[in-house]
């Protein structure tokens, strides 16, 4: 048997956004929020939209995986950015 050297399964292309867990908005690349998930920023990694998040001035967030072909989200990560009520324990 040959080896086969194209790839079996097409993954579609994710995007890293950064969701306002309360406004369902996505943070865009000039620091407006947005309900249309394709404006929204791709930070291209977990840890780059985590840091940049926990920067902005919002409560809760989420750091989310968007597969524009398909319109899924997938919940990578949640936690509190600067807007977040003093105090509060993060988990």
């Amino acid at each position: 048997m040959r080896p086969v050297r194209a790839p079996l399964v097409n993954y579609p292309l994710m995007n890293i956004l950064i969701e306002d867990a309360e406004k369902l908005e996505y943070l865009t690349s000039s620091h407006q929020w947005t309900k249309n998930a394709l404006k929204g920023k791709d930070f291209g990694a977990t840890g780059d939209a985590w840091e940049a998040a926990k920067k902005e001035p919002i409560g809760r967030f989420n750091i989310v995986g968007h597969i524009a072909e398909t319109r899924q989200f997938i919940n990578l990560n949640h936690g509190k950015g600067k807007g977040a009520e003093s105090g509060a324990d993060e988990k």
